[in-house]
Order: structure tokens, then C-alpha cells, then sequence
């Protein structure tokens, strides 16, 4: 392994599997022949949102994949090693104001060691082919960029703003369609519906003190989502006060119909 990582060059793309080119999973078959991806359509994913604040997760690889990956974590508070001979500067600077740290040389497999999530953004087919074997033999997320064989879950396209975040996936079929639909969909549902989410979650807490069931508290937030005036359409015209004031004579109604059925 060591002589082939050693091939790695810093901007180096993760390898893709398609018939035809070099294996680059773990079938090990010389020659690419799609049997590893043969099911992955029909394959359903389970969807899920993962809370990474304070988890340790592992990147190895340290070109511009790697930085991608590497910020997308930090975004979401994990607690970030990465693992790569070189870096580009970026990731470097990440390391010198200590919001990474940095094990500057080869990947090991003692690296996944006590991780939650392993990223694997290397060229290099044993790397990955190691990051993967590893993870498996421990029961944890891993995810090896553009080759899905080696994945045991896939990062989906986000649109994200304020609280809202979107995830988009066409099971691997279609980055760029994926892509395609990241542009729209943030275009349709941006930072109005994001205001609106903030705004209905300052009422959450007054639904669960105040709502005896689920289904009560349920009816009460759909029928201010779903309801006329549409308060989306109210935040986007800046009447965020008509929003809150009908949120507030909702929570009167529904009061008042739970005080109605305890009496009766």
C-alpha cells in the first residue's frame, strides 16, 4: 500500500467505477466491469440526518475533495483529523489554528480507531479500498467520494439555510442533475421558509407545555403552515408581525378547545 500511496498527488480527483477503467473497489477486478453498482438504483436508502456536534470523524486525503469534506463537518461540529502526506493550504490553516488536527503522513488503519464517520477523498484505490475494509470491520459510517461500492452511506446535495437544510439525491445516478435541482430548489424555498421555521420554532416549546398529544400539536402547527394567509408568502413580504399574530391567535384557539374537552 505504501508504494502506491506514495503515487498519490495532491490534487488528485477521487477515481470513479465504470466499465471499462480500472477496478477501484474492493472486487478487486482488475478491470471495471459495473457488477459493483449493477444494484445500486434499486437499492433503497434510508434517509437520515446525522448530529455530528462533538463526534470525532476522520478525512484522509488532503486536496481540494478533502477541504470540501473536511468544512462540511466542521460545519456541522464535529471534531475533525485528517489524515494526508500534504494539504493544500487551506486545510493547512485549519490545522495551524487548531480547529483540525492534522496527522501529516499515510493513512493507517489504527487512524479509524474510536471515529464515528471516516471520509475517504484520496486517488489512490488501496487507500480507499483500506479506509473502507476498516470501517466495515467496525461498524461505521464510511463514505469513499465518486466510488459508491466502497460507501456505506452517500452525502446528498444540500441547500441550507438558517435551520432549513434540503437534501437532494439521485442514489448516484446523476451528480449533475443533483446539482441541477440544488440551484432550483434553493431558488424556491430559500431563506423565507428558513425565517418561518425560526420563527414557528419560538411557538414549540408553548405547544408541548400547552397541546396534551401529538396529534394536537400537529394540527395546531399545520394549520398556521397550511393556512390563509400564507404565512411564507407574509415573511417574504416582510409582515413577519402578521405572522406572529396569527400564531398567537391560533394558540388562543387551541387553548381554548383543549380547556373545552378537559371540561367536558
Amino acid at each position: 500500500m505504501g508504494r502506491r500511496a506514495a503515487a498519490f498527488t495532491l490534487f488528485s480527483m477521487p477515481a470513479q467505477a465504470y466499465a471499462g477503467k480500472e477496478c477501484v473497489c474492493q472486487l478487486r477486478k482488475g478491470i471495471c466491469d459495473s457488477s459493483c453498482v449493477r444494484d445500486m438504483l434499486s437499492t433503497p436508502l434510508y434517509i437520515a440526518c446525522l448530529r455530528l456536534s462533538g463526534r470525532r470523524c476522520l478525512v484522509v486525503g488532503g486536496g481540494e475533495v478533502g477541504l470540501e469534506k473536511v468544512e462540511g463537518l466542521l460545519l456541522c461540529g464535529g471534531e475533525v483529523t485528517l489524515v494526508a502526506p500534504q494539504a493544500v493550504p487551506e486545510l493547512a490553516e485549519y490545522a495551524r489554528e487548531g480547529s483540525i488536527l492534522w496527522e501529516q503522513r499515510e493513512f493507517l488503519d489504527a487512524d479509524l480507531d474510536g471515529k464515528f464517520v471516516a471520509v475517504a477523498a484520496t486517488g489512490v484505490t488501496e487507500v480507499n479500498i483500506s479506509v473502507y475494509e476498516g470501517a466495515e470491520r467496525r461498524a461505521m459510517l464510511c463514505n469513499v467520494v465518486d466510488v459508491p461500492p466502497l460507501c456505506n452511506f452517500i452525502l446528498p446535495a444540500i441547500v441550507r439555510s438558517g435551520p432549513l437544510a434540503i437534501a437532494i439525491s439521485t442514489a448516484g445516478a446523476s451528480p449533475a442533475l443533483a446539482k441541477r435541482l440544488k440551484r432550483e430548489i434553493a431558488d424556491a424555498y430559500g431563506e423565507p421558509y428558513a425565517r418561518l421555521a425560526v420563527i414557528l420554532n419560538d411557538a414549540r416549546s408553548w405547544a408541548k407545555a400547552t397541546l396534551p398529544t401529538y396529534q394536537d400539536r400537529k394540527a395546531f402547527f399545520e394549520g398556521i403552515v397550511n393556512g390563509d394567509p400564507d404565512p411564507v408568502e407574509l415573511v417574504r413580504d416582510g409582515r413577519e408581525d402578521q405572522v406572529r399574530a396569527l400564531i398567537e391567535a391560533a394558540k388562543e384557539s387551541h387553548a381554548a378547545a383543549v380547556t373545552a374537552t378537559r371540561r367536558n
